[in-house]
């Protein structure tokens, strides 16, 4: 298989698109960045799969995947596989097109210093003649916009730009895209910045094709469910903050039981009349090290306990030091 590069008006010019510098040196892995740019400098003719591994180092079975990557970018036309696209996307040298990059406008972490990789990153609004030249340009655009809507009804401008920047500039595929929205829709959060959100992070992730992406779905799910287990376990009138969200997430993974972390959380409130994760946590884990699974077990030492003080001379035999456990208790 032959490939090609025809930069048109640049001429003889070796120049790099914006748009791959503002946007891809992240998400495009060091094979992708060196597959185009050997087309680049060898615009104007083809150039052999073996010829690009020769002189990049790419191995031979990995240049077609590298293509796709640019094509699926917007970047290389996919109707001539390895052509600059000069789309409303991309400015045109010929034609640029004024469009101002904006900051990125992810929501912001608790992290006080932002990830370089993150500011980095520029977003462009683009106006609805260009968001008309992308759909026209683009099959995949209209076919995304068209299964959107179908899922969030009549798309604003917003969450068209949104779109598309998740498509063309995240890299995140059509069928994965609509996976995320059915699942915001799921929770009611289908709000522009919180799609962008999780898009970024699928992102990130590598969460790009249909079974990964449905996998992390039942995930969240999960993890969603658990929380409101929790939240109404606990009584809590408002949702958990950051810190008690990740010490959630953290029982989650461990497996503690509802009924053992409502048993914990009574015990809490018997010692300290309050709600507390940090104090819920270490009896929790107490538990855990001492063997702990289910409150019945909890119940049986507590029970050893009571019998051994009413007759200090008998054992219980329990490998567990329920007096250690007693003081923990109390004493916390």
């Amino acid at each position: 298989m032959n490939f090609s590069a025809d930069s048109g008006v640049w001429g003889a010019m070796f120049g790099i698109p914006c748009i791959v510098a503002d946007n891809f040196l992240k998400l495009a892995t060091g094979d992708q960045l060196k597959v185009l740019v050997y087309l680049l400098r060898n615009s104007g003719r083809a150039c052999s799969d073996e010829e690009i591994s020769l002189n990049t180092g790419v191995p031979a079975d990995c240049i077609a995947d590298a293509v796709m990557f640019w094509q699926q970018a917007n970047v290389l036309k996919e109707s001539s596989p390895c052509s600059i696209q000069n789309s409303s996307i991309m400015s045109a040298p010929s034609a640029p097109v004024a469009v101002k990059p904006v900051a990125d406008n992810l929501p912001k972490t608790d992290n006080p210093t932002p990830k370089p990789e993150v500011t980095a990153r520029k977003r462009v609004n683009l106006t609805p003649s260009e968001i008309s030249a992308c759909m026209r340009d683009s099959a995949e655009i209209t076919q995304l916009f068209k299964m959107a809507e179908s899922c969030l009804g009549t798309l604003n401008h917003t969450q068209q730009n949104s779109l598309i920047w998740i498509y063309t500039y995240l890299g995140l595929k059509i069928e994965v895209i609509i996976t995320l929205l059915s699942y915001c829709i799921s929770i009611d959060k289908t709000n522009s910045s919180y799609i962008e959100k999780i898009a970024f992070s699928w992102s990130e992730n590598e969460i790009n094709t249909l079974e990964i992406a449905q996998e992390e779905v039942c995930r969240l799910n999960a993890s969603h469910d658990f929380t409101s287990r929790i939240m109404k376990c606990f009584e809590m009138k408002r949702k958990p903050t950051t810190k008690q969200a990740e010490r959630i997430a953290e029982w989650q993974s461990i497996g503690f039981n509802m009924e053992l972390i409502h048993y914990a959380y009574e015990k809490t409130i018997e010692q300290i009349d309050k709600l507390n994760f940090e104090y819920i946590n270490k009896i929790l884990i107490s538990w855990r090290d001492s063997g702990f699974a289910t409150v019945t077990d909890v119940k049986n030492a507590e029970e050893s306990f009571r019998d051994k003080k009413n007759n200090e001379a008998s054992s219980t035999g329990d490998d567990f030091d329920v007096d250690k456990y007693k003081i923990f208790v109390n004493n916390f």
